[in-house]
């Protein structure tokens, strides 16, 4: 087995000799079989063990042992003392501040690798498990040797018995969870009821066969992240507020194209694809697809509108279509924003200039006599276009222009006294644009702030 182990480290390039490895030890048959074995093989290594407190006594004596275990192989301990949320699932939270805790042993520079304890019976179970559910080929990639913040798996190559068998043959002593015997938790019941089960009357070797699954699911979804990667540079753009795509080109992608780059939006907005399912994806693809040009999808951490043919991926609220009732007196020249936008105007005033040209942000001066305010547009908002007598509505030219509904929320209006002088993309009202005659010009620079979402 410690061969096995050695193959596996070489194959998928976990680790060298010269990096410090940190061993994750629960105390438990496979954590404690890892240890045994890289310190057989004259790795550098550490042993870190995370207390939950989960099973009050029990987790106190897991960790003295674990400690013992240390210190009889004569290597750094490094203990962990964590209390896990318990809004939502336990399971999870307790998961996730487990790899924070271990993870941080890298990012402090304690070591190089933190080596898992996972065998190829925790990959079958995982693929199966997922399987039931009805997951992708992402959901069935399940456990991978490596990951990309340092975390690696010797043991993926081997089965828990063979785990079992090295360590009894060496008189090596583990700990027993006890809630690793409770059937009301899923993972026990696909362990020690289903699999078995489907072990003795499918297919004998059922735990390899999922496990190649499991490779098989690595190899493709390798081969598709490279896609997405080309096709995420070329059809998302990252906003201060979101994610922005054009639902033509998402809908005209092949299947499998388009829900894996659904995928990618909704992963660089809120970090991750937990609790978005098959339905969430389906039903974004519905709103891309759809010829009324508009509809909402709202996800766990993601809220997904489309406005015409823009889509945008953002967080929650960040949709909210009301505008604020704010104005602000702007000093000019000076630089002036609507109040936790990303979007300010500087203003400039200028004496002699061939800017008139720039029909839509630049005005007469002269024109602009009274006090000049900025703020959003609001519902009813009129004003008289260049080049158009008569007053028309703000809502008009944002239908006929096909702005996106959430970009309206902080559309910025120059006003004085409730007059509209200038607005975005539509220009000075009439009569106020600059001309060959204008003395002295003002000129609004629109200012896109890098503000983060």
């Amino acid at each position: 087995m410690i061969e096995r182990v050695s193959a596996t480290i070489g194959r998928y390039r976990l680790f060298t000799l010269a990096q410090r490895i940190a061993v994750a030890v629960s105390g438990g048959a496979d954590s404690l079989c890892l240890l045994h074995i890289l310190h057989a093989l004259g790795y550098a290594l550490s042993v870190a063990h995370v207390n939950h407190h989960l099973r009050g006594a029990a987790s106190d004596a897991d960790c003295e042992f674990v400690r013992a275990a240390a210190a009889a192989l004569n290597l750094p301990f490094h203990h962990f003392d964590i209390h896990v949320d318990d809004v939502g699932n336990l399971e999870q939270n307790a998961r996730a501040a487990r790899y924070r805790a271990l993870l941080s042993l890298i990012e402090t520079n304690v070591a190089d690798r933190i080596a898992l304890g996972h065998t190829r019976s925790d990959q079958a179970e995982t693929v199966l498990f997922r399987f039931l559910r009805g997951s992708g080929s992402a959901g069935l990639a399940a456990i991978r040797p490596a990951t990309a913040d340092g975390l690696v798996r010797p043991l993926l190559e081997c089965s828990r018995a063979d785990v079992e068998r090295f360590l009894t043959e060496r008189g090596i002593a583990w700990r027993e969870d006890s809630t690793n015997r409770d059937m009301h938790l899923a993972r026990n019941r696909m362990r020690h009821a289903l699999l078995p089960q489907l072990t003795a009357s499918e297919n004998p070797a059922l735990e390899g066969a999922l496990a190649r699954t499991a490779a098989w699911a690595q190899a493709e979804e390798d081969y598709w992240q490279a896609e997405i990667d080309t096709l995420a540079a070329r059809l998302l753009t990252r906003t201060p507020h979101g994610v922005l795509c054009t639902a033509g080109e998402i809908d005209k992608l092949p299947t499998a194209a388009a829900r894996r780059l659904i995928r990618r939006a909704i992963e660089e907005v809120k970090g991750d694809t937990r609790q978005v399912d098959f339905a969430h994806i389906e039903a974004i693809r519905q709103i891309l697809s759809s010829r009324q040009g508009h509809g909402r999808v709202m996800l766990p951490g993601v809220d997904v509108m489309r406005s015409f043919d823009q889509v945008r991926f953002a967080p929650p609220r960040a949709h909210a279509l009301e505008t604020r009732n704010f104005s602000a007196l702007c000093r000019v020249p000076g630089i002036v924003g609507l109040p936790g936008g990303s979007t300010h105007l500087r203003l400039e005033l200028e004496t002699s200039s061939n800017r008139y040209n720039d029909v839509v942000n630049t005005l007469d001066w002269e024109r602009c006599a009274g006090a000049l305010e900025l703020r959003p547009w609001r519902p009813g908002d009129r004003y008289r276009r260049t080049g158009i007598e008569s007053p028309v509505r703000l809502k008009e030219l944002f239908e006929a222009g096909k702005v996106p509904l959430w970009e309206r929320r902080e559309w910025p209006v120059l006003h004085v006294q409730d007059e509209i002088l200038w607005t975005r993309r539509f220009g000075p009202a009439f009569g106020c644009a600059a001309t060959p005659e204008s003395r002295t010009r003002l000129v609004i620079h629109e200012i896109q702030t890098a503000a983060g979402f």
